[in-house]
């Protein structure tokens, strides 16, 4: 699992990276210095930071971290109701059977 950094660290960083970006002559030798100076390990993380926080903006068409998380939920969401599902199924063939059974 990648390393996880915290939410106001890559809010700085992007903070920093759109704030600076005129200061050097190309947006990744600026994501690449921050990335540098901030410890984090690629700056190519930054950059993915910067890119999402475009989208979440709408500068950048994509899907945004809401709209991720949304889908996420109802892909669990989902999960769990085909699991309860696979359950009822069972217990209604199990139930089924001794209903077919004749009485004594």
């Amino acid at each position: 699992m990648p390393k996880q950094y915290p939410r106001e660290l890559r809010e700085r960083a992007v903070h920093m990276v759109i704030e600076h970006r005129a200061d050097y002559e190309t947006e990744w030798e600026a994501i690449g210095s921050i990335a540098k100076k901030l410890g984090i390990g690629s700056a190519e993380t930054v950059r993915t930071w910067v890119r999402q926080s475009e989208v979440d903006g709408g500068k950048r068409p994509g899907m945004s971290t809401d709209e991720s998380a949304e889908i996420k939920r109802l892909w669990r969401e989902n999960a769990e109701l085909k699991r309860a599902n696979e359950i009822l199924k069972a217990a209604s063939a199990f139930f089924g059977v001794e209903l077919d059974q004749p009485q004594r």
